[in-house]
C-alpha cells in the first residue's frame, strides 16, 4: 500500500513538473530564441483564469462594479477577460515588469508604435473601463474562490451523507459503516476530543460547528492544492483572514463579563500597572486573528513555491549550461520536490490542526468562567 501511495505521489509530481515545464513554454514566459524561466510566484499568486498548461488556459467571469465619470454606479458582467476588452470597450494595461509586458508595445515597418496584446492574455492585465470612469468593486470570479466553493462545495457533499447515514440510526445506533464514514468520524473525534473539549470544557457544544467546519474546510483547501492543476484557496490571505475573522468574532461575542474585565481592568495588578497593561491587552485581541491568518497563509504559500523552485532548478541548469545539465538535474529536482509534496500533504493536516487548535484556545480563554478569588491573595492591599 504505502508503496503504491509512493508511486502514485511520484506519479503526479512528474505531471506538475512535466506542467510547469509546459506552461512556462505556452504562457510566453520567453519568446522565440529567448531562454526559458519559470516563475514560482507568478505560478503560486491568484488569477483570473485556471491553467491547464499544456493543454490550455480557461478564463473566468469578469464582474465589475463601476462608478462613471458622472458619479452614476452600475455593474458589468462577462464571461471573459477578452469579451470585457474586445465587446466591452475595457483598456488593458500591463506592467512592463509583468509576464509579457513587454510585448503590449510593438513597432511596425514605419516605427510607428501598435499595441498588440502580450503573450500573457487579458486576463493578466490590469481593465479599466470606458468612459472616464473607473472600477470601484472589482468582483470577478478568481482561481483561488472559484477552488474555495469547490472545497465548501466538497464538504458539503461528504456531511450531507455521513449526517443521513448517522439521522438512519448508523454510526449512532451501530457502529459506523463503511469507509467514508469510519475515516471522517475519526477526525471529527479528533477534532472534538483533542481540540475543543481541553480548551473549552463545559461549553464545546456550542461551538464544535464552527471548529468542525474550519478544520474540514482548510484541509479540503489545502489537499485540493496539491491536485495537478489545481489551486490552494488557503494560499491566499483574505481567505485566511476571512476564517481569522470568524475566530475573531466568535471570541468576541462569546466572550464573558471575566473575560472582558481581564482586558479592560485587568484584576490583581497595581492600579499604576494598569494605563500600560490595557492597550497591550486590548493590542492582543487583533494580533491573535492576525496570526492566525498570516500562518495559514505563509505556510500553505512557502510549500508550493519550493516544490516549484525545485523544478526551476531544470531551467536554471539548461540556461547556464545547456540541455545535458537540465537533463541531468531534472531527476535530483524531481526527488526533492517529491519530498517536499508528500511533507506538503503533512503539512495539510497539520496547519489545519493548528488552525483549529488556536482558535479552540481563543474561545475557550474567552468563555471560561475565571475564580478571582486568587487575585484577591495577590493584591498587594491585602
Amino acid at each position: 500500500m504505502i508503496r503504491k501511495s509512493f508511486f502514485l505521489s511520484a506519479l503526479l509530481l512528474a505531471l506538475v513538473a512535466m506542467t510547469a515545464w509546459q506552461s512556462a513554454k505556452a504562457s510566453g514566459v520567453a519568446a522565440a530564441g529567448e531562454e526559458e524561466e519559470l516563475d514560482p510566484i507568478h505560478h503560486s499568486v491568484d488569477g483570473n483564469y485556471l491553467d491547464f498548461s499544456p493543454i490550455g488556459k480557461v478564463e473566468l467571469p469578469r464582474i465589475f462594479i463601476i462608478s462613471s465619470a458622472e458619479g452614476g454606479l452600475s455593474v458589468d458582467f462577462f464571461l471573459t477577460s477578452t469579451a470585457a476588452v474586445e465587446r466591452g470597450g475595457y483598456k488593458a494595461s500591463w506592467d512592463a515588469t509583468h509576464e509579457g509586458g513587454e510585448d503590449a508595445a510593438a513597432h511596425g515597418d514605419d516605427g510607428a508604435e501598435t499595441i498588440a496584446e502580450p503573450l500573457g492574455g487579458y486576463y493578466e492585465a490590469h481593465l479599466a473601463p470606458p468612459g472616464g470612469g473607473h472600477v470601484l468593486v472589482d468582483m470577478s470570479i478568481t482561481r483561488h474562490l472559484l477552488f474555495a466553493w469547490i472545497g465548501m462545495l466538497i464538504v458539503w457533499l461528504l456531511f450531507t451523507r455521513v449526517a443521513k447515514m448517522y439521522k438512519a440510526g448508523i454510526g449512532r445506533e451501530t457502529a459506523p459503516r463503511g469507509l467514508l464514514q469510519n475515516m471522517l468520524e475519526t477526525l471529527i473525534l479528533v477534532v472534538r476530543d483533542d481540540i475543543a473539549r481541553p480548551a473549552i470544557g463545559a461549553k464545546t457544544d456550542r461551538y464544535l460547528p464552527f471548529l468542525l467546519t474550519a478544520f474540514f474546510f482548510i484541509l479540503t483547501c489545502n489537499l485540493l492544492g496539491l491536485v495537478p492543476f489545481g489551486a490552494t484557496a488557503t494560499s491566499n490571505l483574505m481567505v485566511t483572514a476571512v476564517l481569522a475573522t470568524f475566530t475573531f468574532v466568535i471570541t468576541q461575542v462569546g466572550g464573558t463579563k471575566d473575560y472582558w474585565m481581564h482586558i479592560l481592568w485587568p484584576p490583581g495588578v497595581p492600579t499604576f500597572v494598569k494605563p500600560i497593561l490595557i492597550p497591550v491587552e486590548i493590542l492582543g485581541i487583533f494580533t491573535k486573528p492576525f496570526a492566525l491568518a498570516i500562518r495559514l497563509f505563509a505556510n500553505m504559500t512557502a510549500g508550493h513555491l519550493v516544490i516549484l523552485s525545485l523544478i526551476g532548478l531544470i531551467f536554471s541548469f539548461t540556461n547556464l549550461f545547456g540541455s545535458g545539465a537540465g537533463y541531468g538535474v531534472a531527476p535530483v529536482s524531481v526527488a526533492f520536490a517529491l519530498f517536499i509534496y508528500l511533507l506538503e500533504l503533512l503539512v495539510s493536516f497539520i496547519q489545519a490542526y493548528v488552525f483549529t487548535m488556536l482558535s479552540a484556545l481563543f474561545i475557550g480563554m474567552a468563555v471560561e468562567e475565571h475564580d478571582h478569588g486568587h487575585h484577591a491573595e495577590l493584591s498587594p492591599t491585602h
